[in-house]
């Protein structure tokens, strides 16, 4: 038997393995079969079986590595969606794992394949019902398979490393997974290589994600031992740049301790952390990275090492912040819609509560305007309602929101204002929407109706109406 330093390095050459056939093109089915031949060969399992969750939840054994018998007999057996969830009712949580002891199994007819070995009566041996489960997920949280392994060579219930390990292995798997979906192909699998370290770094570079590992103990703690062209490309540093720096300097903390929270996590020893963080490129500009990060124990007097795996995720981000964007705005003119309006409405009337400084809400329609898209077409009084947009946010003070509600009706909100620069700003606003259209001979003015935001306000719609009130009270009076 392997001594334990042996097993972890095997372990972690085994895991970068894997991870470099991602970037290799080969098919679903034969990297998951070489997922499980790392857990067989890697970790000192006797049987490994991959099961792929379909679209419609029910699963279906992919890759079994191990045993013939196990594999003739499960590979490409399909169980209904709930095949798990009577055994995880009655299992020990080890981190991401679920063990089920062969003691809590309910009597009567046991589902699946059984190894036959002779059962031991030591409780800390391993039992031909045990299983052990590692559930597989991509990197967005959802479930995409189950790993499940059996037959550890020291017939004993795996231990702390040996789970870890597993644990890493099986996010290896989820990600797997994830990109095949995507893509309907997995990079070809490479050349089996020795078990060394030039074959280490040979399997290292080949990855076709961005792959680095970082010093976790020691007086290197946090800096860069060792990056691959992936995660150059990516990040738009050369090796000579990033080795021996701290990588956190190239972070962007979304709050101050982030980066303290993620290490305590890391620290615990619950299995790999997926992350999403802004990292800052050599050029200057910030971009997204999306990845897994995990501790790997090298063994007796060897410093703990993060071996962190990334992609750049700036394209989705962006998509989500334009979403983020369109869900508060108005897509004409780019101003806030009424969501954001009372968003931005609710933030003033708690600084009115805290200061008792008043604020106004101010109703604009525009008179005359139905004649524009009469005369010139709709497309012209799209024009001109942005062109409108941009001179009420030109006559506002800093700080004030410019809101449309939806056709020809736009919404004030200004914070800390009193009577006479109230009408000051109305004014402004009169006389800036009643300047001359580009393009358009129709005299468009504005009627605009106030309200004023107290302490005592509560609710935006009835402001809203106050101040419609208003405006219809002032363009009564203009007429």
């Amino acid at each position: 038997m392997q001594n334990e330093p042996t097993v972890r390095m095997t372990a972690v050459r085994r895991l970068y393995e894997v991870s470099a056939r991602m970037g290799a093109g080969r098919s679903l089915g034969e990297t998951l079969q070489a997922v499980v031949d790392g857990v067989v060969t890697g970790l000192g399992f006797g049987i490994a079986v991959l099961n792929l969750r379909h679209p419609d939840g029910k699963f279906e054994v992919i890759a079994v590595a191990g045993s013939p018998e196990a594999r003739e007999a499960l590979l490409g057996t399909v169980s209904a969606a709930d095949i798990f969830d009577a055994e995880f009712e009655i299992a020990d949580k080890w981190g991401g794992l679920r063990f089920v002891p062969h003691e809590r199994l309910p009597e009567g007819e046991v589902i699946g394949w059984v190894p036959e070995i002779p059962v031991s009566e030591d409780p800390a041996a391993w039992h031909p019902l045990d299983a052990l489960f590692a559930p597989l997920y991509s990197p967005n949280g959802e479930l995409v398979g189950m790993l499940a392994v059996d037959l550890p060579e020291d017939q004993r219930r795996p231990g702390p490393i040996h789970r870890e390990l597993l644990e890493i292995f099986a996010t290896q798997a989820g990600l797997a997974i994830d990109k095949a979906r995507l893509t309907d192909q997995l990079l070809a699998e490479k050349a089996r290589l020795e078990a060394s370290e030039t074959t280490f770094r040979l399997v290292f570079e080949g990855a076709g994600n961005g792959m680095a590992t970082i010093a976790f103990d020691g007086p290197e703690a946090g800096r860069v031992l060792r990056v691959n062209d992936a995660f150059c490309r990516i990040t738009g540093y050369t090796p000579g740049q990033l080795v021996g720096t701290t990588f956190v300097d190239y972070l962007r903390d979304e709050d101050s301790n982030q980066t303290e929270r993620e290490i305590e996590h890391l620290s615990t020893g619950k299995g790999p952390y997926r992350f999403e963080r802004t990292f800052r490129r050599t050029d200057g500009n910030d971009i997204w990275l999306g990845g897994t990060a995990a501790i790997v124990d090298q063994g007796k007097d060897q410093p703990r090492i993060i071996l962190i795996q990334i992609d750049d995720v700036t394209a989705r981000k962006d998509e989500e912040r334009e979403l983020r964007h369109h869900a508060a705005h108005d897509p004409l003119t780019g101003l806030p819609n009424r969501r954001l309006l009372q968003h931005h409405f609710t933030s003033a009337l708690q600084r009115s509560r805290q200061t008792g400084r008043r604020g106004a809400l101010l109703f604009c329609d525009l008179n005359h305007f139905k004649q524009v898209n009469d005369k010139y077409g709709h497309e012209a009084g799209d024009k001109a309602l942005r062109e409108i947009a941009d001179r009420l946010l030109t006559e506002v003070r800093h700080g004030d929101t410019v809101a449309r509600l939806g056709g020809d009706e736009f919404a004030i909100l200004a914070e800390d204002i009193d009577g006479d620069a109230l009408d000051m700003l109305t004014n402004r606003l009169e006389e800036a929407i009643s300047r001359p259209l580009e393009g358009v001979d129709v005299a468009v003015t504005a009627s605009i109706g106030t309200a004023i935001v107290s302490p005592y306000a509560s609710d935006l719609n009835e402001l809203l109406r106050t101040a419609d009130n208003a405006m219809y009270e002032a363009k009564r009076h203009r007429r």
